[in-house]
């Protein structure tokens, strides 16, 4: 299992809640531990939309907790009752996300009513904001890493595992179970890339300047993503239908692993020159290998040897040739993004190079 900064984050929320609890004289600083739990995020964007969503969940659990025991009293019956209601309303104002926190404090301040119930409902619910404040604060100490970086060795990393793959497939020089489930695996970080990407999105620019940089990559870095699930899928194309592959012409074989060899060749060299160690070409150096109008011209004529026939091979071959131009035209569409991004910035990409995800 790998450590990551959030662990060490929450590891530290706890110790400064029961550390704040325990000055406080409060009588039960565990809660503030358990809130600090709650309330710890990736970022400091959520973790300030947490704080909020944990306020008033807290005051639901709260407000709740005192209304049924002042009218109905404290049997697990009525608790039960209680936290299906506070359940119901977190869910009713979309902050369900503070369910868990709102029943703490809901069964924490229902469990022990006395004479003094209601100062004692507030240092409850006290003790638990002590818990949320204190995550709210290590999350503004502790800077969360750079989300950029993560997200860029990421797709990196995962295109170069889809590349190489596709590189053997068109050789038909690879081991079946092993690429099946590497290609699972492929789709777990395409996931990965996705919460990075939000995350990234979520992190705030204080500046114009660096904002219209961000606006900018997180369109090239969106596109990015598009291009490797595309990869992913022609992958996934060639695996499934390598039979029929094998079974078309041989100059059609060709083709389809040259402009295949074009194209990942071209989505490697966007993957570089976006962060500046390979320089953009110029105009008339674009373009040169990507032919997908011989590619579709080659399927038309082998399609014309199966005009007459009820036979899936052509439909499967179809699928290929198609996922094939549709990989290209996002590597296209990337390779506009990219240029246009170093036109405005001249290479200005804050990527830590000697930063491994």
């Amino acid at each position: 299992m790998k450590l990551g900064a959030r662990i060490f984050k929450t590891g530290i929320a706890i110790v400064l809640s029961l550390y704040l609890a325990q000055l406080l004289h409060s009588p039960s600083p565990v809660l503030a531990g358990i809130a600090a739990i709650f309330a710890i995020q990736p970022t400091i964007y959520r973790s300030y939309l947490t704080i909020i969503e944990q306020i008033q969940g807290n005051l639901i659990g709260a407000i709740l907790a005192v209304i049924f025991v002042l009218l109905l009293g404290n049997h697990i019956i009525i608790i039960g009752l209680a936290a299906v209601i506070v359940i119901i309303i977190n869910l009713k104002l979309k902050i369900e996300n503070t369910i868990g926190l709102s029943l703490v404090t809901l069964i924490s301040i229902m469990e022990t009513p006395g004479t003094d119930f209601i100062p004692f409902a507030g240092i409850r619910f006290s003790t638990i904001m002590i818990g949320v404040f204190s995550a709210f604060v290590v999350n503004l100490v502790f800077l969360p890493p750079k989300y950029e970086n993560k997200l860029y060795f990421k797709i990196s990393g995962t295109t170069e595992e889809i590349i190489r793959w596709i590189r053997l497939s068109t050789r038909h020089d690879f081991d079946h179970n092993m690429l099946k489930s590497d290609i699972e695996k492929l789709k777990d970080n395409l996931i990965k890339i996705e919460q990075f990407y939000i995350m990234y999105k979520e992190e705030r620019s204080y500046f114009k300047k660096i904002s219209l940089e961000k606006s900018r990559k997180l369109v090239v870095f969106r596109q990015m993503s598009s291009t490797a699930k595309k990869a992913l899928d022609t992958l996934k194309k060639l695996h499934r239908f390598e039979n029929e592959i094998l079974h078309l012409p041989e100059n059609f074989q060709q083709s389809i692993q040259e402009q295949l060899d074009s194209v990942i060749y071209h989505h490697e060299q966007l993957m570089l020159r976006f962060i500046g160690k390979v320089p953009t070409p110029l105009d008339n150096e674009t373009n040169t290998c990507m032919n997908n109008k011989e590619l579709f011209e080659l399927f038309l004529n082998h399609q014309k040897l199966y005009r007459d026939q009820d036979d899936p091979h052509l439909y499967h071959t179809m699928q290929v040739i198609s996922s094939i131009i549709d990989y290209g035209e996002q590597i296209e569409h990337l390779d506009t993004l990219v240029t246009s991004f170093h036109s405005f910035h001249h290479n200005e990409v804050s990527i830590d190079q000697n930063e491994i995800e």
